[in-house]
């Protein structure tokens, strides 16, 4: 962007404009006070999981396997190393870590590992990208995957070179500089030969780059267990997330954190790594014609082109409007749509749809208390996906103030914040896109495009990108909203949508767990084993209230047997009515079923995986982190076949009470 008044004077109105957003919308308070679902969203100023092949495709070998670069091939290059050849020549130290500007991404190559030790694979992972069972014992594959191969060859300098992506971002709200992929290495993108999904493969841990900092480009074997399974464990549930194809160890990497740790490397893969601090980073430096680049590539190669975006609302937004839950598509690219001062053009349908996506993931994760922990803008998908897993979580109690990320003291990034940071993130990206989206109809002339915004041209883009940044609040927050409530009916049980169901439903189950210390997950899914048949009375109601209550007991200030019993037996009455609204007097089986299809049993929680760290680091143990992934991989059956069923329903079980809501640290 350029460096005059008028640019300046823009930059400044837009952010005073959207602190007053969010102060106007946090003062705000739903008519039910005590609605804790309401509380959760009141203060937002206003997909789908990753393809998977059918049963009939058997997967092709890691050699046959479609690859391309089309990032490296339509982005600019650092500056300094232009071509592969360039990378591959010039003295490791000399590649950094150091600024790179005019860039998206540096050539850089994987380190070498020294006996590498595969520890585990996602079969569904494998999969999905399109490789057949048994690839994995391949030495190709063991070797990719550890680093110690690429699709690029010296000699004749042809194939694909790796590469590590460049970007910046803010950290806990304030402006951390340039970040980029500080110890993550993309190989390549694969095409899967029966979905025809391109991912890119990336390893986490594979060494220095530019953009390592201060840093040893590496990651420890702890993290890495951590983000190895909670990646599969989301798409698992359904949730939008990045991908874990394999974990090694490395074992002669000695890293130092707070102690030496072994080291190890993750292959993981996605739609696209490209995040919103990938534009924050071309905003702080100005560069309004990378910029438009960068868009322009997102909306054609991230997503499948400028008319798969959507069409502008012709109403308001709504959680019960058909046109905000499913607004049309398909609209040329040059057309200017809406009425002044909003008209909307192909920049601002991008904007929308990167905050749709993230309300649908950030819904989700609400509705399975999932806590990312370091929800920075760097650490915010372009496509929507639950990304790069530091200090993350499931709740255990219902706490909507817990966050697990030990060094966010102000609770920045706790359970009950994540959809306000998600808009406050989205606010940045609509500070970078704040140019285009205001120029409307001008957003392809020629004397914009070349010299930027004009002292008489200023106001009128200014108040667009307002008008334009206020409406995709409020369909932000719709799309959330609507998600959410959908998802809370189906872990509920509940088909038909009832006005009373957020208060009397939703929320008091929420205050009483919250109350009460119940289980978040548990509750749900002991709720489904629960029969409407056995609710009849009040003293029916008050025995089954004890399904709920953790293996001590009652818990919680102020709480005794009697009170916990009445207050559960009270909401289990509102919701046998309801459910009898929607299933009669003889669906107790089948919404059971449906229940627990929507209610995992499993899931990887803090303590589950802090076990397996220490029985594979310390203990030398590898068989559990197969039985691990395959429960996390199947998180509503009911039993796994692992061969140990006294382990499965132990990690299913009540949490240890010393061991609920545990904190981590970012070191990994």
């Amino acid at each position: 962007m350029p460096n005059d008044p008028f640019y300046k004077t823009f930059k400044v109105l837009v952010s005073s404009f959207i602190l007053y957003m969010l102060l106007r919308t946090l003062l705000r308070r739903p008519n039910v006070s005590t609605s804790r679902l309401v509380q959760m969203t009141a203060h937002l100023s206003n997909g789908a999981t990753n393809g998977t092949s059918d049963g009939d495709f058997a997967g092709v070998s890691l050699a046959d396997l479609p690859k391309s670069n089309t990032s490296t091939s339509n982005l600019p290059p650092d500056p300094e190393f232009k071509t592969p050849s360039e990378s591959y020549n010039a003295p490791r130290e000399d590649l950094g870590p150091r600024m790179v500007k005019g860039a998206l991404y540096t050539f850089v190559w994987p380190e070498e590992t020294s006996e590498p030790e595969l520890l585990g694979i996602s079969p569904a992972a494998l999969r999905d990208i399109g490789l057949r069972p048994g690839e994995e014992d391949t030495p190709d594959f063991k070797s990719l995957v550890a680093g110690n191969k690429t699709y690029w060859d010296p000699v004749t300098e042809k194939g694909i070179y790796p590469w590590a992506q460049c970007y910046g971002g803010y950290q806990f709200g304030s402006w951390a500089g340039q970040l980029g992929d500080g110890r993550a290495i993309s190989l390549f993108e694969s095409t899967n030969p029966n979905t025809k999904t391109r991912y890119e493969i990336q390893l986490k841990g594979a060494g220095k780059t530019p953009y390592s900092r201060f840093a040893d480009g590496k990651a420890v074997l702890r993290s890495s267990i951590r983000e190895f399974i909670v990646s599969e464990a989301l798409n698992a549930l359904h949730i939008p997330t990045t991908r874990a194809l394999s974990l090694t160890l490395a074992p002669r990497a000695r890293v130092r954190r707070e102690r030496i740790e072994p080291g190890a490397i993750v292959a993981r893969f996605a739609q696209s790594w490209l995040r919103i601090g990938t534009f924050d980073i071309l905003r702080a430096r100005g560069d309004r014609k990378l910029l438009r680049v960068l868009a322009t590539y997102v909306a054609e190669n991230v997503y499948t082109g400028w008319t798969s975006l959507p069409s502008i609302l012709p109403e308001p937004a709504s959680t019960t409007s058909s046109s905000t839950i499913n607004p049309t598509r398909d609209v040329p690219p040059e057309k200017i749509e809406g009425d002044p001062p909003g008209e909307e053009n192909r920049f601002t349908r991008l904007y929308r749809e990167i905050a749709r996506r993230n309300a649908l993931t950030v819904a989700y994760w609400q509705a399975y208390a999932f806590t990312n922990g370091v929800l920075n803008t760097d650490n915010t998908s372009l496509l929507g996906l639950s990304l790069d897993f530091g200090p993350f979580a499931f709740l255990d109690n219902f706490d909507p103030s817990y966050t697990p990320n030990h060094d966010d003291h102000a609770l920045r990034y706790s359970y009950r914040n994540q959809p306000s940071i998600i808009w406050w993130n989205l606010v940045r990206l609509g500070e970078s896109l704040g140019e285009l989206i205001g120029a409307g109809a001008k957003v392809d002339d020629e004397e914009f495009i070349n010299n930027g915004v004009s002292k008489d041209f200023a106001p009128e883009l200014i108040k667009r990108a307002e008008t334009v940044i206020e409406r995709v609040g409020e369909e932000y927050k719709a799309v959330f909203l609507a998600e959410y409530t959908r998802l809370m009916r189906k872990r509920l049980g509940l088909i038909s949508e009832d006005a009373k169901d957020f208060d009397e439903v939703f929320s008091e189950a929420l205050d009483m767990m919250e109350a009460l210390e119940l289980d978040f997950n548990h509750f749900f899914r002991r709720l489904s084993d629960v029969r409407v048949s056995d609710l009849e009375s009040e003293g029916q109601r008050k025995l089954i209230a004890g399904k709920f209550f953790h293996a001590e007991g009652v818990t919680g200030l102020g709480n005794n047997e009697e009170t916990a019993r009445t207050r559960i037996a009270g909401w289990l009455e509102r919701w046998r009515k309801r459910i009898q609204q929607d299933w009669r007097d003889d669906g107790d089986e089948k919404r059971g079923v449906e229940m627990k299809k929507a209610n995992p049993k499993f899931i990887p929680r803090s303590w589950v995986l802090d076990e397996l760290i220490q029985r594979v680091e310390h203990g030398g143990e590898r068989k559990v982190i197969g039985q691990v992934m395959e429960m996390a991989l199947n998180p509503f059956n009911d039993e796994w076949g692992t061969g140990d069923r006294q382990q499965e329903e132990r990690l299913c079980g009540d949490v240890p009470r010393q061991n609920r809501q545990m904190m981590c640290s970012c070191s990994s």
